[in-house]
């Protein structure tokens, strides 16, 4: 984020200010405002506009940047303090700027003064730092957005907090007294004290303990719950009295989340108490005790409130809930005949496929692919007649395997073992997995494979004793080397390696080059001109 320098803020003009102005509501709509847009906008003439910018982008108030499809400007975090300063100055609010007095995960602390000289605090929001990124994880600061800038969310977490404190402090809670806030700064009271983590040594520990609670169980009946009531938010001043501080992550009693949240804040202060004072009570308020007694959560908005009446809103739910598990419990007692008759009734799909594996081996059958049914064979001759083919087999393999896979998932129901025993196959454990096959086919596969090993060991043995040289030839000619050659030639390959160094080369210059504002776009667009006039000038001398 940067140091805030306000020094810079008596040498802006008026002119300089609009720019600014002009530059933050081109933002609403434009990630990076065109600096025609920023001129349009501030109402000032088109050559002067770009001294102006000129003069922001030195001091860092704005930042000019290069995107996918256009160039233009952005507003800085410094910027947007200097706006929210300058307005709080015309209203005669703050006067002179002084030292920071604290940080935060998502904010900055400055001590300020009016006109008179009275000090007062003034809290500069600062959400997008890298130790509070979850902001949508943890606020609903977006509700129906789903992406947002993180100057604007700070500006939401702003007024958030300037709502709570201010309806707080008019109901006489110890928070600090707000006094006037724009865009993501307010000003507030400045409280004489120590935050409570600092603190080692209280008179009376058990009073202390007594007063926070009490705090803690009044927010709840005014239908608030602060979610982060821990030492760092509590101000012990002389007198040992607390002041509550930081607001925006309160949320309502009816927030769905809401019991969770009472409960961690209960635990952290009892756990505290624990360990820096070794005071432990037995007594600790629940969320059951609240009793409400006011509906501050409906006046500021608090997170999680349902601006309809929450009895009313209940009651119905509750009707609809006793309806809803009836009707479930009439309903139980038809699924459950209905799914009885689901699970013993194929579907359409499991029919369909039975009908596909069925006709497909009958015309198997028909083809004399597969041999007929009941034909006992004893010679080999008739073993070899009636055998069937490779591609035979083959297709009875597929169909069975086929056949035991849908079994297997479930596709077709148990009744369909009918088909199996009618083409006289049985279920064999193999290592390879289940598959079905006939014995019978089982005993001729192995004499055939048997015979033809034989037959084609005698036809090697006669060819090599007749031929030794051809053998020895066609055994050479058989081997062959498995690596793969490539075939690009290494003068396009040299050539690739090349192109990429250079494309790696022309972006690291490219990342170099230091952008300054639009006059450095006008030069490049002149640069590409150039370039693509000679190269049609290059090709109509040809």
């Amino acid at each position: 984020m940067g140091k805030l320098n306000v020094a810079i803020l008596r040498y802006l003009t008026s002119e300089d200010f609009r720019s600014l102005t002009a530059i933050e509501m081109g933002m609403k709509n434009h990630e990076l405002v065109p600096g025609s847009l920023v001129a349009s906008i501030a109402n000032l003439p088109q050559g002067g506009i770009y001294k102006r910018l000129l003069n922001l982008t030195k001091h860092r108030l704005s930042v000019y940047e290069r995107g996918k499809r256009y160039d233009g400007y952005r507003l800085t975090n410094t910027g947007y303090d200097y706006l929210a300063l300058r307005a709080l100055a015309s209203r005669n609010v703050v006067s002179s700027f002084g030292n920071q007095i604290g940080t935060g995960k998502e904010s900055d602390i400055f001590l300020v003064a009016d006109q008179d000289g009275k000090e007062m605090v003034l809290k500069i929001h600062r959400l997008g730092r890298t130790s509070f990124r979850k902001i949508k994880e943890k606020r609903d600061y977006h509700k129906h957005r789903n992406s947002a800038s993180w100057i604007y969310l700070s500006r939401l977490a702003a007024v958030k907090e300037f709502a709570f404190m201010q309806a707080l402090h008019d109901r006489g809670f110890p928070v600090p007294k707000p006094y006037d806030f724009n865009r993501h700064c307010v000003v507030m009271e400045v409280i004489k004290g120590f935050p409570l983590c600092q603190v080692h040594y209280v008179k009376d520990v058990p009073a202390l303990y007594e007063e926070i609670m009490d705090l803690l169980i009044n927010l709840a009946n005014h239908g608030l719950i602060h979610s982060d009531f821990n030492e760092f938010n509590l101000i012990l001043n002389d007198e040992d009295h607390i002041t509550l501080i930081d607001f925006p992550q309160m949320v309502s009693t009816s927030h769905p989340n809401a019991e969770w949240y009472f409960d961690r804040d209960v635990s952290c202060v009892r756990e505290f108490f624990r360990k820096r004072f070794n005071y432990e009570s037995e007594l600790y308020p629940t969320f059951q005790e609240i009793s409400r007694e006011d509906t501050l959560d409906l006046t500021t908005s608090a997170s999680g409130y349902a601006k309809d009446v929450q009895e009313i809103l209940n009651e119905a739910l509750e009707m609809m809930k006793e309806e809803v598990q009836e009707s479930e419990n009439d309903e139980d007692v038809e699924t459950n005949t209905e799914e009885d008759s689901i699970k013993h009734t194929p579907s359409k799909t499991e029919n369909l496929f039975e009908r596909y594996l069925n006709d497909s081996l009958e015309n198997l059958k028909e083809n004399n692919f597969l041999p007929p049914e009941n034909v006992e064979i004893n010679t080999e001759e008739d073993s070899i007649k009636h055998t069937p083919s490779k591609t035979g087999n083959l297709l009875e393999r597929y169909l069975n395997d086929s056949l035991g896979t849908l079994k297997e998932n479930k596709f077709l129901p148990p009744e369909n073992d009918e088909l199996l025993s009618e083409l006289n196959l049985e279920k064999i454990n193999i290592s390879e997995g289940n598959k079905y096959c006939s014995e019978n086919d089982i005993e001729k596969h192995a004499e055939l494979e048997k015979g033809e090993q034989a037959e084609l060991q005698k036809n090697e043995h006669i060819e090599t004793e007749n031929q030794p040289e051809m053998v020895l030839k066609l055994k050479k000619t058989k081997t062959f080397s498995t690596r793969s050659v490539s075939t690009i030639p290494p003068e396009e390959v040299k050539a690739r390696l090349r192109q990429q160094m250079k494309k790696k080369q022309d972006k690291m210059v490219k990342g170099r080059i230091n952008v300054k504002g639009d006059a450095s776009a006008i030069l490049r667009r002149r640069k590409e001109n150039k370039v693509n006039i000679k190269q049609t000038m290059d090709f109509f001398e040809w």
